[in-house]
């Protein structure tokens, strides 16, 4: 079964750090990519980081370039966002999402984890 499992959110001040674990149940041909997206309230959902399964190609969304990361262990089949300097403009849901292209838009991707709540404040 196709299936995605986040875990790793919580509260963290400014500065902070955070890491986010997706599991991968299978890597098929509806999963060849991995996408990062959160969602503020009242916003819309935007990609923050895109990874290609194998690692070989990320992508990172220029507000947090230099900030996030994501990486792929492939012994778990587990899927990282790391996430260093948070702010509040970083608050929001956070998803991974896999699908078949390397896309920032949301509608390219099928399958969803359930959302992993993110907080900065002080």
């Amino acid at each position: 079964q196709e299936q995605l499992v986040e875990s790793g959110g919580g509260s963290v001040q400014p500065g902070g750090s955070l890491r986010l674990s997706c599991v991968v149940s299978e890597w098929t041909p509806r999963m060849l990519y991995i996408g990062w997206f959160r969602q503020a309230a009242g916003k819309e959902r935007e990609a923050v980081a895109l990874i290609s399964s194998g690692g070989g190609h990320t992508w990172e969304k220029s507000s947090v370039k230099g900030r996030f990361t994501t990486s792929q262990d492939e012994p778990t089949n587990t899927v990282y966002l790391n996430m260093n300097s948070l702010n509040a403009g970083d608050t929001g849901m956070y998803y991974c999402a896999a699908g078949r292209r390397f896309s920032v838009n949301a509608g390219d991707f099928d399958i969803w984890g359930q959302g992993t709540q993110v907080t900065v404040s002080s």
